[in-house]
């Protein structure tokens, strides 16, 4: 597997006479959003391969965001469908990834379709970590797929990537180069929170560096406070740093929000985002900073830096205010009150308090670590056990 500094090189160079060919695997509201916001760019120099199994779905939500892009006059990129995958076959994905030659593949695939997890494990045992063997079941499959094709691509995972990608990485397994969402979400909520207790009407020009896990989304998001943990943030505007009151900055993170599938609209948007500045960097020759779940690998969320200003892609974790060790730090703080102690040796171990509240929310005996091999049995476990008797 290539280094993603490497794929960026391979892209830039491949895109220079042809289009950008981008994969989305699974076609669920986040897809469906995704596929969306991409036809929204008008941008004819892209072609979109969406993939799945059910042909119907799939030609039907196709259809009205080929339609509704076209009435707002944006519709400009091709968009092809392939309805004959499986995504617990790896052989029908490798095939895939082979025949499309994708430069761009996006995983928004669900092993449990159609629930927030969240819904079942936040009010019963206050983490998510709880579900890592369900998120990390596609996209191993896809990865595995990946190699097998050889495919150069640059893989953008979308489930609890915190936790996933360094899974497959400490595995020795071929794994995505970003993730997305969770950071992702609570930064534009601290830009408004700041935008109203400074009165800065510019409320996108003010640059937010943070380091966190998914757990303090979830928790500033719904409740409005870190649950004690401090937290590695820098604030600027106008090239001058902010220091406000984190707690009520914190506080006024916690804003209503819908609790259907309305909400993948930020999880597609943080997909988005991604593609949106590897293009911008690779064709403009840009430097452009982002925050991500599981880039290179790293448990937790970090600010990210794509830079195609050189001869040459960058791509690197921003150590501009933290230093990478304090931002390993804070997010195996934060990650450990999701329920994950660690991640190494393709091991996923949860923490023994986790382990306890499920034992008295489920009355389930949840295994204390889970190994890779392992994956399947755990996340039918789930499923059978937790999911389908709580639902």
């Amino acid at each position: 597997m290539k280094t993603l500094e490497e794929k960026l090189d391979i892209l830039r160079g491949s895109i220079s006479d042809r289009k950008v060919r981008i994969m989305i695997m699974g076609l669920g509201s986040v897809g469906a959003y995704l596929l969306d916001y991409l036809l929204s760019t008008g941008d004819e120099g892209m072609e979109i391969y969406v993939v799945g199994r059910n042909r119907v779905k799939i030609i039907s939500d196709v259809n009205i965001a080929k339609v509704a892009s076209l009435i707002r006059n944006q519709n400009r990129a091709a968009v092809i469908i392939q309805d004959n995958v499986d995504f617990n076959d790896i052989a029908s994905i490798a095939a895939c990834i082979r025949d499309c030659q994708p430069d761009i593949i996006v995983n928004s695939s669900r092993a449990y379709s159609g629930l927030k997890y969240g819904s079942i494990s936040w009010k019963n045992v206050r983490a998510y970590g709880i579900w890592a063997p369900l998120a990390i079941k596609y996209i191993r499959n896809i990865m595995e797929a990946y190699e097998e094709a050889q495919s150069n691509a640059i893989v953008i995972n979308t489930s609890y990537s915190d936790a996933v990608i360094p899974w497959l990485k400490s595995a020795e397994k071929a794994y995505p180069d970003f993730g997305s969402g969770n950071i992702n979400h609570l930064i534009p909520r601290i830009k408004m929170a700041v935008a109203e207790k400074y009165g800065i009407q510019e409320y996108w020009n003010i640059d937010i560096t943070y380091a966190v896990s998914h757990f303090h989304d979830v928790v500033i998001s719904k409740e409005g406070h870190t649950e004690g943990i401090s937290q590695l943030i820098n604030i600027q505007y106008g090239g001058k740093k902010l220091n406000p009151d984190m707690d009520k900055i914190f506080d006024a993170c916690k804003i209503p929000m819908p609790v259907d599938a309305k909400r993948n609209m930020m999880n597609a948007s943080s997909n988005f985002e991604i593609i949106y500045n590897i293009l911008t960097a690779v064709r403009e020759k840009k430097k452009l900073k982002m925050h991500c779940p599981g880039v290179f690998g790293e448990i937790g969320g970090y600010p990210v830096i794509i830079d195609g200003t050189g001869d040459k892609m960058k791509a690197y974790i921003d150590e501009e205010y933290f230093d990478l060790e304090s931002m390993r730090k804070k997010n195996r703080e934060s990650i450990y009150l999701d329920g994950i102690k660690n991640v190494e040796d393709g091991i996923l171990y949860y923490t023994d308090e986790l382990i306890a509240k499920c034992k008295n929310a489920f009355g389930v005996s949840l295994m204390g670590k889970v190994a890779f091999d392992d994956i399947e049995k755990a996340a039918q476990f789930l499923i059978t056990e937790v999911i389908e008797k709580n639902i």
